[in-house]
């Protein structure tokens, strides 16, 4: 049974500081469109960059999953995005004006109420998702960590964690439903270990800690300096050791809630692969550098296998549009118009098809003797369909030219050769802004995938 994408009704706002840096963050939920995934929008800087919820962005994972696009930062993205996971939500725009969300209470529960506030809304286009066929794996070998996914009913999740010591020792926590997110894991909190807390104190960071957003457990003898540093630190007048071994002011939500957050940290970061997931993951010893390396893998195999998921059209059903249709679209005209229908148009992706003949102009010289489409113009003929996709969005498409930007990670596959009927399919990676359409393209010919490419491309009103 197919389920459609999801995301929220109406915007929501949401204040707070940031766990490192003390700073007071505020945070805007807003609807996105179908295909739109996760992106956050920095506010506070000029031009408002966008930097989308991908594996690709990571670059530092010590105490929390950090992307970095063009120089831009998103700091601590994991409990926003385990909320949104854990609600079945697809598509989001979190607006924030600072690096980093706000802490909250350490977990992903105020994120939840507020996106349930703002109220969850289908859209139109089913969901993509993931299915798991065979185990996936990684390891890192330094700390033994480990992560795998193997085929599941639904999207599970199993977390085992041993941090070696005798005050926390060994937990697991299991989530059999993402449906049970919010009830069993979104109230998870974050926690540290006492030296790990020195060390954070002593580079000038948790500035906005306190001890209503971390569990701290203590591993160590806690001197008097250390205790005057959080006492200054956590903004109290005393401190003390509960009998289960953590500083006071604060009860466990459960026995094994480190366990349960490690679990809700890892449905955060898997979120980077920026596709559901059906499949059972269980991660040994996870943490931000494992979860996100199996991120970057996961989304490289997703790739790969929707590349060569060729596509099937029934090419004896009336076009969506023929040539006729395509001409009142696009300016271009023959010699040089490479696609003969539309079989599929949506806001976000177009699927052209082209019947490549020998009396194509360009094989009388590419080349005598032994005709093959040349690549590039394969790229334009993926691009032209991709125009038909952009210059549909505008009510008086014949007033408007489409002109290449940038073209990004071409590759050829197999030859392109007379007699053959090309199957394009262009996706956009990110919504259509000010005219600028950024699309993957692909170009399919025998059930084979033959050429693809990243085309960025702006439309621009003829004068």
């Amino acid at each position: 049974m197919s389920k459609k994408q999801k995301t929220i009704q109406t915007e929501v706002l949401l204040s707070g500081v940031g766990l490192h840096t003390g700073n007071q963050v505020t945070m805007k939920f807003k609807p996105a469109p179908a295909n739109h995934g996760f992106a956050f929008k920095r506010i506070d800087l000029e031009g408002q960059p966008i930097i989308e919820a991908k594996a690709d962005y990571v670059v530092t994972t010590q105490r929390s999953t950090n992307l970095e696009k063009n120089g831009v930062q998103i700091n601590t993205s994991e409990h926003v995005l385990a909320a949104a996971v854990g609600l079945d939500i697809d598509n989001l725009l979190i607006e924030i004006d600072a690096s980093e969300p706000p802490i909250m209470d350490g977990s992903s529960k105020y994120f939840v109420e507020a996106l349930e506030k703002a109220g969850i809304q289908e859209l139109d286009e089913e969901i993509e998702e993931y299915v798991v066929k065979d185990i996936i794996s990684y390891k890192d070998e330094n700390t033994g960590s480990e992560i795998i996914l193997m085929p599941a009913d639904e999207y599970q999740v199993t977390t085992m964690v041993d941090f070696g010591t005798k005050i926390l020792g060994t937990q697991n926590a299991t989530l059999s439903k993402i449906s049970d997110f919010k009830e069993e894991i979104s109230s998870a909190r974050t926690f540290s270990f006492l030296h790990e807390i020195e060390m954070l104190l002593e580079n000038d960071l948790i500035k906005g800690g306190d001890l209503n957003n971390a569990i701290v457990y203590v591993d160590k003898e806690l001197s008097d300096n250390t205790l005057e540093k959080l006492k200054k630190a956590f903004k109290k007048d005393d401190i003390k050791i509960k009998p289960n071994g953590i500083l006071d002011n604060l009860e466990l939500h459960w026995a094994n809630e480190a366990a349960r957050h490690k679990l809700l940290d890892v449905i955060g970061d898997l979120a980077l692969a920026g596709t559901r997931i059906r499949g059972k993951v269980i991660a040994n010893k996870p943490g931000h550098l494992v979860n996100t390396m199996f991120a970057k893998k996961l989304a490289k195999i997703i790739k790969a296998e929707k590349r060569n998921n060729v596509p099937t059209y029934d090419l004896n059903e009336t076009p969506l549009m023929d040539i006729h249709k395509i001409m009142d679209i696009l300016p271009h005209r023959p010699p040089f118009l490479l696609v003969d229908r539309i079989l599929e148009l949506s806001d976000t992706h177009v699927v052209g098809m082209k019947n490549v003949t020998m009396n194509e102009d360009f094989f009388v010289g590419h080349f005598p003797g032994a005709p093959v489409m040349p690549g590039v113009l394969q790229i334009e003929a993926m691009a032209q369909a991709g125009g038909v996709l952009v210059l549909s969005s505008v009510p008086d498409p014949e007033n408007y030219l489409t002109y290449f930007m940038k073209i990004d990670n071409v590759k050829f596959k197999q030859k392109v050769l007379p007699g053959d009927t090309l199957i394009f399919k262009s996706e956009l990676i990110t919504p259509i802004r000010r005219g600028i359409a950024h699309m993957q393209a692909y170009a399919y010919a025998n059930g084979k995938l033959v050429a693809e490419a990243e085309l960025m491309a702006q439309i621009s009103k003829v004068k």
